[in-house]
């Protein structure tokens, strides 16, 4: 009987077709401008979320320069599955993309990222790299993204396939802004959490679907590492963008209590069963988040693990995720409801709400 790992390996490239329409010129490459958002004006020298995540769009990678920037355990990690040949899942390095060009507001931070990826020139301006690329992928590790409107508008008003990291607007009425610009312009955009691509949370979507274990009556989304109120605002996004994916938008109110460094926020339906979000959740092993799924039949738990290794399971899910990325810019097709990205962001900040008010259900339409 074949492994988890060796089923993986073959259906991974199943999803990746599904989108595809004739409208997709098969011989073309699309070049991809990569854009490093900021923290409250501080850059981001290494941002995981273009090193890291962005990196495989890009065919060529520098190991040596991986080992002479990153930390060790990002070399180890590039070096063991992102660039490893033995973990390409039949699809990397994609033949119809290329990063072009990368820019930062602080423009002496680039250099290393261009000897990382070989053929990736610096842009002075986001209008530079705008006008000389295809599709853009917005970055942002640590931000709030009180920044991406202003990045990213050039390329929106262009039409351009868009990436735009979580926190997308920082508040509620900023993402809905970046959501109606893009409409607006008719420019396809993406936002999301690599929680929307764990193999396990694939996996529990097909159940949902395909409805062999009944309606999804209850989810408990957690995450490790140890919650404050600026890092629920950036990383809360995770657990929020788990409840979203598996119980989709209609959310009415969301109530939310934190001692010491957990916090634990309750969202909740007009027409369903509430959900529940950890944030500093303790687990005995590091597996960064966990999911249970209460189906009609059955409960489902997850972690981004495959096999017990989270490592192999982090490269899965971020490939996921650039390749549905990807999608997007050969088809123009968006992957998710504009809804749901907004929900997310609102889900947050009604929770923060609600902690500086004694807890209470805060409804989402007060932080719309």
């Amino acid at each position: 009987m074949p492994t988890r790992r060796q089923a993986l390996l073959a259906t991974a490239a199943v999803p990746l077709a599904l989108g595809r329409t004739a409208a997709a010129d098969p011989n073309k490459v699309y070049r991809i401008g990569v854009i490093s958002a900021s923290i409250r004006g501080k850059p981001q020298a290494k941002n995981g979320h273009t090193w890291h995540f962005a990196q495989y769009l890009h065919p060529e990678c520098n190991l040596a320069a991986i080992k002479k920037y990153l930390d060790p355990g990002s070399a180890e990690m590039f070096k063991n599955f992102t660039r490893n040949p033995k973990y390409t899942f039949d699809q990397l390095p994609f033949p119809d993309t290329k990063i072009t060009h990368y820019y930062d507001a602080d423009q002496s931070v680039i250099g290393p990222y261009l000897e990382a990826f070989p053929g990736v020139k610096a842009a002075k301006s986001v209008e530079e790299l705008v006008d000389n690329v295809d599709a853009v992928w917005l970055g942002d590790a640590s931000g709030y993204g009180d920044d991406h409107l202003a990045l990213i508008a050039p390329a929106l008003k262009k039409g351009l396939p868009t990436f735009c990291d979580k926190p997308i607007g920082e508040t509620a009425p900023g993402t809905k802004a970046i959501l109606d610009f893009a409409k607006k312009h008719k420019a396809p955009i993406m936002s999301s959490s690599l929680f929307r691509h764990h193999q396990g949370m694939e996996a529990c979507l097909r159940k949902r679907d395909s409805k062999e274990f009944g309606a999804i009556k209850y989810v408990i989304a957690a995450v490790q590492g140890g919650y404050s109120p600026d890092g629920w605002l950036v990383y809360g996004q995770h657990p929020a963008w788990t409840v979203v994916t598996l119980m989709g938008a209609g959310a009415k109110a969301v109530s939310m209590y934190a001692r010491e460094n957990q916090c634990h926020a309750l969202v909740t339906y007009p027409d369903r069963m509430p959900a529940e979000m950890w944030f500093g959740r303790p687990n005995q092993d590091w597996e960064y988040c966990h999911t249970s799924v209460f189906f009609e039949k059955k409960r489902v738990e997850f972690t981004p693990s495959i096999e017990g290794d989270f490592w192999y399971g982090h490269h899965y899910e971020m490939f996921r995720m650039a390749a549905t990325f990807r999608e997007m810019v050969k088809t123009g097709k968006e992957p998710i409801p504009h809804e749901e990205i907004l929900e997310v962001t609102a889900i947050v900040r009604a929770a923060a709400k609600s902690l500086t008010e004694k807890s209470r259900l805060v409804e989402l339409s007060e932080v719309m």
